[in-house]
C-alpha cells in the first residue's frame, strides 16, 4: 500500500518512517498541505494521510477519486477540514486519530495558564537582560480559582482532572455530560453561565457548525471581567476581532492561544525573513497579556509515537478488510 502524505515535516517522517518497520507501506512524504492546486502530486498511491491545516474539500476529493485514492488518513483527531459528505459520495473512507495523548495537550493548556499567571515568559526575557526587579509580575493562586472547561472529551477530562488536582472549582459545559467527572466533583453547567463565573475558560471542543465562533460578539460580553481565556482545541472556535476588542477593554485580562483561525497560512513554517500580512496576528502579538504558541500542544514524544502507530494501524486495518474503529463517517 502506497500512502503519500502532506504538510509533513522532519519529525513526521523519522516517526512514521520508524513504526512503519513493522507495517512494511511505501510511504511518500511533501512538505506542502493538500488543497486544489497540490492534489496533482499524487501519484497512484492509495492512501493520503493528512494534517489539521490541509483542506479537503470536495473538487480535491473528487480529484482524489478519480487518482483511485482509496482512503483518507487524518494524523490528528478533528476531522473539519475534511468535506465527510463528499468522501461519502465518492466511497473513500475517511479514519482519524482520535486520543493520540489527551496529557499533551492538556497539560500544554496548563503550561499557558501558568506562564500567563506567573509571566514567567516575561521573567525569562528579563533576567537574561539584567533587569531582576519584580514589578509588573504579580500572578495569583490558582488554588481556590474556578475554572470553566467547554468541552470535556479525551482531553478535557484530563484538563479537568489537574484542574482539579490544583485546588480549583472547575465547572463544565458539554452536550453530554462526563459522569465519572461529575463524580471527582465537576460541575456542569450551561454556557451562559461558564463564561459569567469563570475565572478562567479553557476550550477543548471540537470545531462544528454549532462551535464555530462559541466565544464571539454574541457573548462575549457575558465573560466574566478579568477572566483569562485559553483556547488549545480549533482557532474557529473564538472570534479573534471580538477577543482584540475585549483584551483591549479589560474584559479578558489574558489570551493564551495554540491555535488561531487563520494559522494554516502561517504555522508549522519559518517566516522570521517575511513579512507577515495577518494583521490579525500581529495585532495579538503586539499585547504584552497575550501568549500565542504554533499548534505545539500535540507535540510530545508519547503524541508523536501513538500518531504513527494508530494512524498506520488504520491503514493496516482497511488492508486487511477489518473493522475500521477509528472512521468518521458523514452524518447528516
Amino acid at each position: 500500500m502506497k500512502i503519500t502524505f502532506f504538510s509533513t515535516q522532519q519529525y513526521d517522517r523519522s516517526f512514521f518512517e520508524t513504526h512503519n518497520k513493522k507495517f512494511g507501506f511505501e510511504l511518500n512524504f511533501y512538505d506542502v498541505g493538500l488543497n486544489d492546486q497540490t492534489v496533482h502530486l499524487i501519484d497512484r498511491a492509495d492512501v493520503v494521510c493528512v494534517f489539521v491545516n490541509d483542506r479537503i474539500t470536495r473538487p480535491v476529493i473528487e480529484r482524489l477519486a478519480a487518482q483511485g485514492v482509496k482512503i483518507i488518513a487524518l494524523r490528528c483527531a478533528g476531522f473539519n477540514n475534511v468535506d465527510l459528505e463528499a468522501a461519502r459520495s465518492n466511497r473513500i473512507k475517511v479514519v482519524r486519530v482520535p486520543a493520540y495523548s489527551p496529557h499533551a495537550v492538556a497539560e500544554h493548556a496548563v503550561a499557558m495558564i501558568m506562564a500567563l499567571n506567573r509571566k514567567t515568559h516575561k521573567a525569562y526575557n528579563r533576567i537574561r537582560e539584567q533587569n531582576f526587579s519584580l514589578n509588573g509580575l504579580m500572578g495569583f493562586d490558582l488554588f481556590g480559582k474556578t475554572i470553566g472547561v467547554v468541552g470535556t472529551g479525551n482531553i478535557g477530562e484530563v484538563f479537568c482532572k489537574i484542574m482539579l488536582g490544583f485546588g480549583c472549582r472547575v465547572i463544565a459545559y458539554d452536550v453530554k455530560e462526563h459522569e465519572g467527572l461529575k463524580k471527582a466533583g465537576v460541575k456542569y453547567v450551561p454556557l451562559n453561565e461558564l463564561l459569567t463565573n469563570s475565572d478562567i475558560i479553557s476550550l477543548h471542543c471540537p470545531l462544528n457548525e454549532s462551535t464555530k465562533y462559541i466565544i464571539g460578539d454574541g457573548n462575549i460580553a457575558l465573560i466574566k471581567k478579568g477572566c483569562m481565556l485559553i483556547n488549545t482545541s480549533r482557532g474557529g472556535l473564538i472570534n479573534t476581532k471580538s477577543v482584540i476588542k475585549a483584551l483591549k477593554s479589560g474584559q479578558l485580562c489574558a489570551l493564551g492561544i495554540d491555535v488561531y483561525e487563520q494559522e494554516e497560512t502561517l504555522f508549522f513554517r519559518d517566516l522570521s525573513g517575511s513579512i507577515v500580512e495577518d494583521d490579525l496576528i500581529m495585532r495579538l502579538t503586539s499585547f504584552p497579556n497575550v501568549l500565542i504558541t504554533a499548534h505545539q500542544g500535540f507535540f510530545t514524544t508519547e503524541a508523536m509515537d501513538q500518531i504513527a502507530e494508530t494512524t498506520l494501524r488504520n491503514l493496516q486495518a482497511f488492508g486487511s478488510g477489518d473493522v475500521l474503529i477509528n472512521e468518521v463517517k458523514f452524518d447528516g
